[in-house]
């Protein structure tokens, strides 16, 4: 009798980070997470001073950053399939008065309910395409909410279902760290503010959109831009352009392999540290200078390591690697290529053939699109599941709170930022918008 082998299609992949982390701490699936706490319900993290478990809880949070107050019992209590419901019923009763924007980062539990999903860029200019809805949902953290409201209509309100989802890079750079940085490179380079005779002025400062609405104020104020990871590039040949150098914050990995890139070299790209003095360079070394580098990094991005690169290579022949360029230079020049969000997403989109694929990002992305694609073998670098502390204090149940508040005509957790903030802040991100890559 012949055997004839039949081959299965490929086991369904379950895009939940949540179920996953639930089966690994009740010891019903194999495999490590960063932190048990992560299996507890985000409330539970609220009142504690922190970014919650996850790859940012080493991070120092700075004093005075916003927290949650207690989310009802309710939400707390409800099942997955309740607080499913009720989220579907709210957005039906409110229709087109409410748009809900989801960061790829989310949970799946959220995302399903988004009316947009994107990167930081593509949902900025998604808060643009419904001026006439009287609320926007921000399922992502506070510096993309505050985003959204400086981009919004003045009467629409922009909701952030947890206010204790921030970021821990956004946070490494401070209003009065940056000023301070300023204030010397004027000491260093004389005045900031006028064009030599080539036309450029001595440093234009770029921020990344993982920044306060503060600084993106400040950079608008002083000639600058706002970049995304989709648009980097195209964002520092605007700015030098414009200057002889850039001051690039808060991410440095993200500065430091864009201009690297470009072909600007190591020894041109010194690095900020706003504790000390010059930031800890010498006054011949910042004047040699293209690119200044904020000290700051993303904790997600930084778990990823070259030794994770060659093991996925070694047990993956042909295995293609792809990483988010907020990794560490040793990492991206290690992988097969670098990109943003989309980027990773459009590639895996691209593939006509199944592919082994590795994924340098955040595992709520990388699991969602091996869910997707299941022609694919898509794995995170990381084994261990370690989701962004803050985007995972966003829940369903958070979702399911504010929505149901805004059918009772209630607006919870509105993020706005103060006019004087918000006029350069506008001009830095309109900068930024018309900066297509």
């Amino acid at each position: 009798m012949t055997a004839i082998n039949i081959a299965l299609p490929p086991r369904p992949v379950d895009a939940s980070v949540d179920h996953r982390i639930q089966e690994i701490v009740a010891g019903s699936s194999t495999g490590d997470t960063c932190n048990t706490d992560l299996a507890a319900g985000p409330w539970d993290f609220d009142a504690r001073p922190g970014y919650g478990p996850g790859s940012s809880m080493g991070d120092v949070i700075p004093t005075g950053s916003p927290r949650q107050g207690e989310l009802p019992a309710e939400y707390r209590e409800a099942s997955e399939a309740e607080l499913d419901a009720r989220i579907r019923s709210a957005k039906a009763t409110l229709g087109d008065r409410v748009v809900v924007l989801g960061h790829f980062y989310q949970r799946e539990e959220v995302i399903v309910h988004a009316d947009y999903v994107g990167d930081s860029f593509q949902l900025a200019n998604a808060a643009l395409e419904h001026p006439d809805a009287e609320a926007i949902v921000f399922c992502g953290v506070h510096f993309m909410a505050e985003t959204a409201d400086l981009l919004s209509r003045p009467e629409q309100a922009v909701i952030l279902p947890n206010l204790a989802a921030g970021c821990s890079m956004a946070d490494m750079a401070s209003i009065d760290e940056v000023e301070e940085c300023w204030e010397q490179l004027g000491e260093l380079y004389g005045d900031l503010d006028t064009p030599d005779a080539d036309g450029l002025v001595p440093v234009i400062p770029v921020t990344y959109m993982n920044s306060s609405a503060a600084i993106k104020g400040f950079v608008g104020r002083h000639r600058g831009i706002v970049c995304t990871s989709s648009n980097a590039r195209t964002v520092l040949e605007w700015a030098f352009a414009r200057g002889r150098r850039v001051l690039f914050f808060p991410d440095q990995h993200l500065g430091r392999n864009t201009a690297k890139a470009m072909g600007v070299p190591l020894e041109q790209m010194p690095m900020w540290n706003p504790r000390r003095a010059l930031g800890g360079s010498d006054a011949q070394t910042l004047a040699d200078a293209r690119v200044i580098l904020w000290h700051g990094f993303c904790s997600v991005h930084r778990r990823f390591t070259v030794d994770q690169i060659e093991k996925a290579r070694a047990e993956h022949p042909g295995v293609h690697v792809i990483v988010h360029p907020e990794c560490p230079m040793e990492v991206v020049d290690a992988a097969d290529a670098a990109g943003s969000t989309d980027v990773i997403r459009k590639a895996i989109m691209a593939a006509t053939e199944p592919t082994t694929f590795a994924i340098g990002t955040e595992i709520n992305l990388v699991q969602r699109l091996a869910a997707q694609h299941p022609q694919h073998e898509i794995f995170c670098l990381d084994p261990v599941v370690c989701p962004c502390s803050t985007m995972y204090r966003i829940h369903p149940g958070y979702l399911a709170w504010v929505l149901e508040a805004l059918v009772a005509g209630q607006v919870l957790n509105r993020i706005t930022v103060p006019e004087d903030v918000a006029g350069p802040a506008r001009i830095a991100l309109e900068r930024m918008l018309a900066a297509k890559p």
